[in-house]
């Protein structure tokens, strides 16, 4: 008789159920109380005939429920698609809620250099260069060329600690769900440009703030009555959030805005890390010099206050 249903994945499911709970195959073995054995079996496909009992334990034990039904356009079948229908969770009801898919594990197709899958709980990726790999110890201090790497590079690798695991995840988050937008509805005025990078639930976590600027007050005549100039005032990312591409996209969002605007120029001043982020967003450091000045009222009031009166001879 023909199979009439596709066939389970049952080793890729418990290997995205193990990521999802972030447990190693002898933490989810030992909760489950089945032999880490069993479970590398079956994750690799090497086992034959589970016992459904040994599914359910492992699959319970990672958080996860197995449910067994009929198709949904089935004669019979009832559905609960209206808001507020609690017809479901009526006793006697022998119906299992509906039960939403795990994400399977991104770098599945990953192997190391025995032809291994790389831990399922663990985060693994593709190596291109030394800053790909956290041994490459000297990729943020010397651009040496492959000849002279003091090792060889590997063709993927993962994170051991569960804390900048988690630090990753998170800030592969905060990058998938963060948004940037023009602020126009705060009162400012019309040569005051605000951005902001903000997550779904409306909090913060970048501002970019820039004005217009009439380049005949600085070269008189020589410009265009019409030309305008933008000098970009600052960017702020909060703290946590930084080195997650906001800065970027934030000013990739003011270059956008210039265009629609016709702007054609930015001007900017920026220090450290500043510096390198404007580069990569298409600035260039002008020739002229530039000096950092600043003007503190209590040095101006102490240069006004009379001194003591010189001594005679």
């Amino acid at each position: 008789m023909a199979e009439t249903a596709d066939r389970v994945d049952l080793g890729g499911s418990l290997r995205a159920l193990r990521r999802h709970a972030d447990l190693s195959q002898r933490e989810l073995a030992d909760l489950a109380g089945v032999p880490q054995a069993t479970l590398a079996r079956i994750e690799s496909g090497r086992s034959g005939d589970v016992r459904f009992r040994t599914v359910e334990r492992l699959v319970r034990a990672a958080g996860g429920r197995v449910a067994i039904g009929i198709p949904s356009d089935q004669p019979g079948d009832r559905t609960c698609d209206q808001p507020g229908d609690h017809t479901c969770d009526q006793p006697g009801d022998d119906r299992v809620p509906e039960v939403v898919p795990v994400p399977g594990v991104p770098h599945d197709v990953l192997r190391d250099e025995a032809g291994r899958r790389y831990p399922a709980h663990l985060d693994a990726w593709e190596v291109h260069g030394p800053r790909d790999w956290p041994g490459a110890w000297w990729a943020g201090w010397w651009n040496l060329p492959p000849q002279h790497w003091p090792r060889r590079l590997p063709a993927a690798t993962y994170e051991l600690s569960r804390e900048r695991r988690d630090r990753r995840r998170w800030g592969e988050r905060i990058r998938r769900e963060v948004t940037v937008r023009r602020v126009t509805d705060d009162g400012l005025p019309g040569t005051c440009w605000r951005f902001v990078a903000e997550l779904p639930d409306g909090r913060l976590v970048g501002e970019l703030r820039a004005h217009e600027r009439d380049p005949r007050l600085l070269y008189g005549d020589l410009i265009d009555a019409g030309e305008r100039e933008i000098v970009l005032d600052g960017v702020l990312v909060a703290g946590p959030c930084r080195l997650l591409g906001i800065g970027r996209r934030l000013v990739a969002a003011l270059t956008a805005e210039m265009e629609r605007a016709g702007i054609r120029v930015a001007h900017a001043v920026a220090d450290f890390s500043g510096v390198d982020l404007l580069l990569a967003c298409g600035y260039r450091i002008e020739g002229r010099g530039h000096y950092a000045m600043r003007l503190d009222r209590a040095w101006l009031g102490a240069a006004l206050l009379p001194g003591p009166a010189p001594l005679q001879p």
